[in-house]
């Protein structure tokens, strides 16, 4: 049986996310803390196979980034940041600490939690099943089993799942032109050509962070994209 932290300091919202996970799978174990401290004593003596985490916890304003810390050290366990800070600027943030996905309050729906939690306890092996390591001859590598985020010249790729999910499209179809409605397919929600095109520009943005020279995506204006490196 999964067992799941979530560690929200507000208790209608922490018994909210608590619901939607119970829900989407029946007989999980949701465990929840309010605060820096308690959290921080259960990571230490037990394991969990994900954590949902607000980075705001009372009064410290960064107390999900110690915890983080806290996780990586002992466990690695698969982090699912929910915060109300902005997305624009901690979703890089969160990614660098090693923190799974980011969700920004107010800006999703249940649907898209859903997904994204579902999608990340998938992902969350035993270590015994760990995923086999990238062939360094290889520029993109995407595990067909969707267990490990892309790697990019055995660089990861620090994306968001939606974006994930574009980017092994388009590879898939790699040198044919993917259209928006085969896009809007693996978008959750907004499917619209204008949040496609925010989700491509997040992707060459986190290519470029590891390859300045990346143009291995074309815009065919009217049509949609294609991956062309």
């Amino acid at each position: 049986m999964h067992k799941v932290a979530v560690i929200e300091d507000d208790p209608p919202t922490s018994n909210q996310l608590k619901g939607w996970i119970e829900a989407a799978k029946p007989g999980i174990e949701v465990v929840q803390w309010f605060n820096r401290d308690d959290a921080e004593a259960a990571i230490e003596r037990e394991r969990y196979d994900l954590v949902v985490l607000d980075i705001e916890l009372g009064r410290e304003r960064h107390a999900g980034v110690a915890i983080i810390n806290a996780i990586n050290k002992r466990h690695g366990t698969p982090v699912l940041v929910v915060s109300a800070m902005p997305a624009a600027i901690y979703r890089s943030i969160m990614k660098a600490l090693d923190a799974w996905d980011y969700l920004q309050k107010s800006t999703f729906e249940e649907s898209e939690f859903i997904d994204t939690f579902l999608a990340m306890l998938r992902a969350a092996k035993p270590k015994t099943e760990a995923a086999p390591a990238a062939a360094p001859s290889q520029e993109l590598t995407i595990d067909p089993l969707r267990q490990s985020t892309p790697l990019w010249r055995g660089q990861r790729i620090n994306l968001p799942l939606t974006a994930q999910r574009i980017l092994i499209t388009l590879y898939e179809h790699r040198g044919q032109v993917v259209s928006y409605d085969q896009l809007f397919q693996v978008v959750k929600s907004g499917r619209n050509r204008d949040n496609v095109r925010k989700h491509v520009s997040t992707i060459r943005e986190a290519f470029k962070e590891i390859d300045e020279g990346f143009d291995g995506i074309e815009n065919i204006p009217m049509r949609g994209f294609r991956w062309t490196a």
